[in-house]
């Protein structure tokens, strides 16, 4: 009789080591890590094929428009080196495995601020998925006025050799917040403008309406 095959349980990146040398300095144009950047975007590409399943079944099942749409990134080699040395970590693959969690990220949208809790539900129900951290910046948006519900999650990855855990970043938001936060960046990273503190309170003052204004929208839907 045939043996049925067991499944190999994943394990986490740090496992790897047919082609990491863990305290290798890290190098932009090194080939290792080009592999390391394929396996956070297979992570980016398994996880964002579950949200879209989702989003289409509560379209499909429910007819709502739970998710808006979805953005994915994997940071570039020169801004993961640039949050490692402001951070004062080492530059070697090790310390970047195990300290910068935001390699991969993937950004929700939604049109309610009801829905974000709603998809963080049906995130920790996925199969396989581990949630490492969680920071609710909707209930307790940060002094700026920036609002988004942050989750480090780790996903399986299944490569040829090896089946391993990824972490990635998912931030949910709804298209209101959304809206400041895209404008918000752009202001802060424009390198001929200064941010005032006028201005700094005027952005405040622009998210606590974005707050209200979520607020009627979800009062309207209810």
């Amino acid at each position: 009789m045939k043996r049925k095959k067991v499944k190999e349980e994943p394990t986490d990146l740090m496992q790897i080591n047919n082609f990491l040398d863990y305290n290798k300095k890290l190098e932009v144009n090194d080939k290792t890590f080009e592999k390391l950047m394929f396996i956070y975007s297979i992570a980016i590409r398994e996880l964002e094929t579950k949200i879209e399943i989702m989003k289409d079944e509560f379209k499909i099942f429910y007819n709502y428009d739970l998710i808006d749409h979805i953005n994915t990134r994997i940071k570039t080699p020169e801004s993961i080196i640039e949050k490692m040395k402001k951070r004062n970590l080492s530059l070697n693959y090790k310390e970047m495995i195990e300290n910068i969690n935001d390699i991969a990220g993937i950004r929700i949208i939604c049109p309610l601020k009801k829905d974000i809790f709603s998809i963080i539900n049906l995130i920790k129900k996925l199969p396989e998925i581990n949630i490492l951290t969680e920071k609710d910046y909707v209930t307790h948006p940060k002094e700026s006025g920036y609002s988004s519900y942050h989750l480090i999650i780790e996903i399986p990855v299944t490569l040829s050799k090896n089946i391993v855990y990824v972490k990635v970043e998912i931030q949910i938001r709804t298209i209101a917040m959304d809206f400041w936060a895209s404008l918000e960046h752009k202001m802060k990273y424009k390198p001929e403008e200064e941010i005032d503190k006028k201005k700094s309170k005027e952005w405040i003052n622009c998210a606590k309406t974005i707050q209200k204004l979520d607020n009627r929208m979800m009062l309207l839907n209810s």
